[in-house]
């Protein structure tokens, strides 16, 4: 991992965070060479004890997503999803990046409260 260009921008979190290692590192080549975001920042959650990131999806660049990383094998609670939304600047909505061991990630939206889905 240490080896691979990306792994300048995580180098710290890597170290602060090893148990999410992982997550945090395949998340973040997903979305920087896989669906080609821009201006991908990483962001500390200290709470979640791992890195987020933020950044903006090739289809509406003015748009600032966040996206928090965690491992299929994890389990989270509501008070670790609310804590993401607070250390992320409570934006409207967050993508939990759930990795698995063959590196896949499924991506889920998650919102505060309950929105009604567009129709």
């Amino acid at each position: 991992m240490e080896s691979h260009p990306t792994y300048a921008p995580l180098s710290a979190a890597v170290k602060r965070y090893p148990h999410a290692a992982s997550a945090m590192f395949q998340t973040y080549n997903d979305l920087l060479l896989a669906q080609h975001w821009g201006e991908l920042e990483v962001v500390d959650l200290p709470t979640c004890g791992r890195c987020g990131f933020r950044g903006s999806r090739p289809e509406n660049q003015r748009m600032r997503t966040c996206v928090v990383p965690c491992l299929l094998a994890e389990s989270i609670s509501m008070s670790w999803l609310k804590s993401a939304f607070s250390e992320l600047g409570h934006p409207g909505e967050v993508f939990l990046a759930i990795s698995a061991e063959d590196s896949s990630i499924v991506y889920y939206k998650l919102s505060m409260g309950i929105n009604k889905p567009p129709v």
